[in-house]
């Protein structure tokens, strides 16, 4: 009967289910939002030793910026984004990936007017309606970097290095960076076309997406992913070996100076990613604890990016980032997950009475930067039971008794041990003392 009375209302039956996240986003809770604010807090602080500055764009940008920038024929452009009308008519979409937005930035606020070259970081949400998977969101998070103004090799290596740095500092260990060179204008033309005679032959054993991207962006199908596709891939013709002379100089700099810093990589000729701003190194990173989806950052130099979006000035520019999201799983599957949230102090008030000097002496304790749980709970025992629930090693006991004498009573939940304790000693406690 039930069911037929909302079969007939259906707005109503509608209107009564839980409303849950959209499909391929996600809640981030405590306590793995620790580890994720870990991540960040290491990466801030490479980044400020590096003197790379945070930049923070909008996740709405006009669609434009994109299909210019990062390329109308990649998957991003043609499958992926989020994109919609406005009211006025315009065309925006939500921002896939940020490097283009930092460019656009830089661009609108004349920042190559600034000294030196503009070192820029940022860690934010990106969205891109791929199909859900392990390690993949339609909302996703980055952390990245960007340097503009200069096309020195030196560059390239010193960001790679910051990358290695983030990773290492994040806590990932058994990564490994593989490195290409997609060369330049200059020497990509003849390369394509020799691309294109060889796809051709073999066209027929490719997949709908390699087949079209054949004439319309050869480059693409070296970054195809389809595994029965590989072997034909393999075959194909290196770009290594069609880079012109300044490329081979840039290159061979890139990799020397890798050298110097003792930074592992290995060669990757068919490594091309998949934005048509890239130009000549390329990199990434993948990890084995991510399945098939193992890159967990990935970046190159962009030098005509400015341009393709309608800059009169040059800013020649490189950068990486780091799908956050793979990065905290992979963490995880190494054990680096925390095991809970608990406070230093939990604050458990004996009666309403108590309850006002408890919530005074909990602010003055927080103010020296130590967690403390405050309990609303009348009854002591509740309060233990919460307490215990949370994980908590230490309760302070505050009654009637204690704020008389001026005394607490400290609680160990392990042992179930009570001592008495001043302020002052309790400040000592907390602070690492005994």
């Amino acid at each position: 009967m039930a069911r037929r009375a909302a079969a007939a209302h259906p707005a109503k039956a509608r209107s009564e289910e839980l409303i849950r996240a959209v499909k391929g986003t996600r809640d981030l809770l405590p306590p793995a939002t620790a580890l994720w604010n870990r991540v960040e807090e290491a990466a801030r602080r490479v980044f400020h030793a590096y003197h790379y500055r945070e930049i923070r764009t909008p996740v709405l940008e006009p669609t434009e910026l994109f299909a210019r920038g990062v390329g109308q024929e990649t998957d991003i452009v043609r499958k992926e984004m989020y994109t919609f009308e406005d009211r006025d008519g315009s065309s925006l979409t939500l921002r896939p990936e940020a490097t283009a937005p930092v460019i656009r930035a830089y661009l609108e606020h004349r920042l190559d007017q600034q000294p030196g070259i503009q070192k820029l970081f940022y860690i934010g949400p990106m969205f891109r309606r791929e199909r859900p998977q392990k390690g993949r969101y339609r909302q996703f998070h980055q952390i990245g970097a960007e340097a503009i103004g200069s096309s020195s090799p030196a560059v390239d290596a010193e960001i790679i290095e910051l990358l290695v740095e983030v990773l290492s500092r994040a806590g990932l260990e058994g990564f490994s960076l593989v490195l290409n060179s997609v060369g330049c204008p200059r020497c990509r033309p003849s390369y394509l076309e020799r691309l294109r005679a060889e796809l051709r032959g073999k066209a027929a054993s490719l997949c709908a997406d390699c087949r079209r991207r054949a004439e319309t962006n050869p480059l693409r199908v070296l970054d195809c992913k389809v595994p029965e596709d590989q072997p034909a891939i393999a075959s194909l013709p290196s770009l290594l070996d069609h880079l012109c002379s300044e490329c081979r100089e840039h290159f061979a700099a890139v990799r020397r100076m890798l050298a110097q810093r003792a930074i592992a990589y290995e060669l990757a000729p068919r490594l091309v990613r998949g934005l048509d701003y890239y130009m000549r190194t390329t990199f990434e990173v993948v990890h084995g604890a991510l399945g098939a989806q193992n890159s967990v950052a990935g970046g190159g130099r962009y030098d005509g990016l400015a341009e393709a979006l309608g800059a009169k000035i040059a800013a020649p520019g490189i950068g990486f980032s780091i799908g956050e999201d793979r990065l905290v799983l992979a963490l995880e599957e190494a054990g680096h997950a925390p095991s809970s949230c608990a406070p230093d102090l939990f604050i458990a008030a004996v009666g309403e009475a108590a309850l006002e000097h408890a919530a005074s002496l909990a602010r003055r304790l927080r103010a020296t930067g130590a967690a403390v749980e405050l309990s609303f709970e009348p009854r002591l025992k509740r309060s233990l039971e919460i307490a215990n629930r949370l994980g908590v090693g230490r309760v302070l006991i505050v009654g009637e008794e204690e704020i008389a004498s001026g005394s607490y009573t400290l609680r160990d939940m392990q042992t179930g041990e009570q001592r008495s304790l001043c302020e002052e000693a309790l400040w000592r406690l907390l602070a690492g003392g005994n």
